[in-house]
């Protein structure tokens, strides 16, 4: 099958979904045999799916020692976290160079660039310089224009109405 993968999708908007639709594409190239690697940026790597897809035995790297939201962070977080941010962008880049082909998720990873948390000239350099093999899923709110055009797939998930709008905090199961 060497050689079918290779695309960038990017899942972005302000509805819910673009994690779940990443996951899912996680699960599908894992049931027919592709390695997989998860990467979570602006998250603790601690949320049920992830749990599921490590029994499953996907890889998965994240930032456990995440201080909260961005907004509240320090100065000092904020480069602690780039530097968490940009030591996991490398170790997919060295996940990727040891198998021909697979699945790459960048959960977050737009939003990580927009807040400063990972450098953007980063991770398009690692788009445009993946071996050919990889799909790599990015997800998060807001791309730039550069991260637009470096996507093959583009899906915007729009939220029309949203429990959290009335005060519903994050459900164990559904949200996180």
């Amino acid at each position: 099958m060497a050689g079918k993968l290779g695309l960038v999708h990017l899942y972005h908007g302000d509805g819910k979904g673009k994690t779940t639709a990443a996951m899912g594409l996680a699960l599908r190239a894992a049931g027919r045999g592709y390695p997989v690697l998860i990467v979570q940026f602006l998250k603790r790597g601690d949320s049920g799916e992830i749990r599921a897809l490590e029994q499953l035995g996907i890889r998965t790297l994240a930032y456990p020692q995440l201080p909260g939201f961005s907004f509240r962070m320090t100065a000092e977080q904020k480069k602690s976290c780039l530097i968490a941010h940009m030591g996991n962008l490398e170790r997919a880049r060295a996940y990727c160079a040891a198998a021909p082909e697979g699945l790459l998720v960048l959960d977050e990873a737009v939003g990580a660039c927009r807040k400063g948390l990972l450098e953007e000239q980063a991770l398009l350099h690692f788009l445009k310089n993946r071996p050919r093999g990889w799909e790599v899923v990015l997800t998060g709110r807001d791309p730039s224009a550069a991260l637009l055009q470096a996507a093959d797939y583009v899906t915007q998930m729009k939220k029309e109405k949203h429990p959290f709008d009335l005060g519903v905090p994050a459900r164990d199961g559904v949200e996180r």
